[in-house]
């Protein structure tokens, strides 16, 4: 059953997996973000999404929106700076059209991963080739567009070799936002640790989902 729709609480155990994971992955995010930021992208991921685990944990939810919207909060305030106001916008606006799912299927994950694209961009003021989590996330919300009536796991194993398509391609970009501009062309050769993180929060997703 999980592999084609999550309850909420179900939906909620499988970010608690993720947040785990994340906190496991704090090492390679500070590498990645040592290279051409100023190394504390690990941290905060780490940081962030423990706070989510305690906030989440043995908690149960009116709804998915409800569940998201609490995810989004709590990264915004533990994250800290323009990580954790652009994750923290993810997870919230996210939320926005979820407040009556009960259900999390192949449908509710393409609209939170729109909206949530939508407004990141608002946001950050980040499109395609700016080096950014865009890179990765939107190649991810066009590549599960036509997964509408698909089983969950399919539409997150779509989703997350979107993001690791769109995360590798940052490799090439020189980086026009963020304190990775400063560098220019020396930003060539480096992942966007942010872009990296969109696609780890899929593949953990894609992997409880598969349990």
């Amino acid at each position: 059953m999980k592999e084609s729709q999550l309850s909420i609480d179900e939906t909620r155990d499988m970010f608690i997996h993720v947040s785990k994971k994340i906190e496991v992955s704090k090492d390679r995010l500070t590498q990645a973000d040592k290279a051409i930021g100023d190394g504390d992208h690990g941290v905060g991921m780490a940081r962030g999404f423990l706070a989510v685990k305690e906030k989440i944990e043995g908690k149960s939810f009116s709804s998915i929106g409800d569940l998201l919207s609490t995810i989004g909060m709590t990264l915004m305030t533990s994250i800290g700076g323009a990580a954790g106001a652009i994750f923290g916008t993810l997870f919230r606006e996210g939320a926005k059209n979820l407040k009556d799912k009960e259900i999390f299927n192949a449908s509710v994950l393409i609209t939170m991963l729109s909206d949530g694209l939508e407004a990141v961009k608002q946001r950050g003021k980040a499109e395609i080739g700016d080096k950014t989590m865009v890179d990765a996330l939107e190649p991810a919300v066009q590549k599960i567009k036509e997964y509408k009536n698909d089983s969950l796991k399919d539409a997150l194993v779509v989703a997350s070799e979107g993001a690791r398509l769109g995360m590798e391609k940052t490799k090439d970009m020189i980086a026009t936002i963020g304190k990775a501009k400063t560098l220019g062309e020396r930003a060539i050769g480096h992942v966007d640790p942010g872009a990296i993180s969109i696609y780890l929060i899929l593949k953990f997703m894609t992997e409880y989902v598969s349990m």
